[in-house]
C-alpha cells in the first residue's frame, strides 16, 4: 500500500528508493523535543508502517544537533505535569518520550539512527529502540536526567541496559555527564563513527542493502521477534514464537521466490507486503495497557 507523503512542522519527511528519512527539524532550537514533535514522530512512524514503498527508516537531525533534549523554554515547570496538564499528583501520566520510544519499538520497518550532533536526554533515549545507530565524530551524548533533578524516561530503564549493559547504563545515568561519540562507540551505543559529511551516506548504504536484498515481511517479523524476546523469561518463549514464524513463512510466496532466486542466481523480487501479509498468530503492533 502506498501512502501520501505526510506534512509536519517539527520534522522533515521524505521517501526515496524505499528509504524514509525522518529529520528532526527545529534547528534554531537544536531540535529540542516538544509535545508537537512527539505527536509528529508517532504519526511519522504510523506513516512508514502503512507505506509498502518504505522498506527502511533513517532518523537524523537538521543543523548542528540531533536533539538537545526536552525544550526547557517552560522553565522549572517543564517536567511538572500537574502544573502543565492539570494532572493530579497521584495520577498516572504517560511520558511523551516513552510514547515515542514505544512507537518505534512497534515499528515493522528497520530503523537506523544517523546521529549528526548533540543527543542529550530524550535526544538519546529515543534512539535506544532504533536498530542501528551511526554517529558523526562531532556527536555528543548525555543521559543528563540526574543533573536536572529528574529520572531516566522514554522507557530507557528497559532499553539502555539491553543495549550497553547494566554497569555502563548505571554509570551514565548516575553521573549525567555528556560524553563523546568515541566513548559511545567504545561502549556499544553506536555501531560506527563517521566524518560529518559521510554520516548520512553510510546510513543510506545500510538501508539500501536491506531494501535490495531482504523480504519486507521477513524483516518486519525478525525485528519484532528479536526486540520482544529481549524481555522473555525463558528461551522456550522465543522457540515457540520462532516456530510459529518459520512455519508461517515456510509456505509463503516469498519463500518460493527467495529459494528460486538463489538457485537461479538472480536477485529476488519478493511479492508479499507488510500491509497485507503479516501473519496473524501474534499481535505485532500491540502493547500492554497503561495504568
Amino acid at each position: 500500500m502506498t501512502q501520501a507523503t505526510p506534512s509536519f512542522e517539527t520534522l522533515r519527511y521524505a521517501v526515496e528508493d524505499g528509504v524514509a528519512t525522518i529529520t528532526l527539524h527545529r534547528p534554531d532550537q537544536l531540535n529540542a523535543f516538544t509535545a508537537q514533535m512527539m505527536h509528529e514522530l508517532i504519526a511519522a512512524f504510523d506513516a512508514t508502517d502503512a507505506d509498502d514503498n518504505v522498506r527502511a527508516v533513517i532518523v537524523t537531525g537538521s543543523g548542528r544537533a540531533f536533539c538537545a533534549g526536552a525544550d526547557l523554554s517552560g522553565g522549572s515547570s517543564t517536567f511538572d505535569f500537574e502544573k502543565r496538564y492539570g494532572a493530579s499528583p497521584d495520577s498516572a501520566h504517560r511520558d511523551g518520550g516513552g510514547r515515542v520510544s514505544l512507537r518505534i519499538f512497534r515499528s515493522l520497518k528497520p530503523v537506523i539512527a544517523a546521529v549528526n550532533g548533540a543527543a542529550v536526554g530524550v535526544g538519546v533515549t529515543m534512539q535506544l529502540p532504533m536498530d542501528i545507530r551511526l554517529a558523526s565524530t562531532d556527536a555528543k551524548f548525555g543521559f543528563v536526567f540526574a543533573r536536572r533533578g529528574i529520572t531516566p524516561e522514554a522507557a530507557s530503564s528497559w532499553f539502555l541496559s539491553r543495549v550497553v549493559g547494566i554497569s555502563t547504563a548505571l554509570e551514565w545515568c548516575y553521573t549525567g555527564r555528556v560524553f563523546s561519540a568515541q566513548e559511545a562507540h567504545e561502549r556499544g551505543l553506536v555501531r560506527s563513527l563517521h566524518a560529518p559529511e559521510d554520516l548520512l551516506p553510510a546510513a543510506q548504504a545500510i538501508a539500501r542493502e536491506i531494501v535490495a536484498n531482504a523480504a519486507p515481511v521477513s524483516v518486519a517479523i525478525s525485528r519484532q521477534l528479536i526486540w520482544r524476546m529481549a524481555g522473555a523469561s525463558h528461551p522456550m518463549e522465543a522457540h515457540k514464537l520462532d516456530s510459529r514464524a518459520i512455519q508461517s513463512r515456510g509456505r509463503s510466496a516469498d519463500v518460493k521466490e527467495g529459494v528460486s532466486a538463489f538457485l537461479e542466481k538472480r536477485p529476488a523480487a519478493f511479492p508479499e507486503t507488510v500491509s497485507r501479509d503479516m501473519p496473524d498468530f501474534f499481535d505485532w503492533t500491540g502493547e500492554p495497557p497503561f495504568a
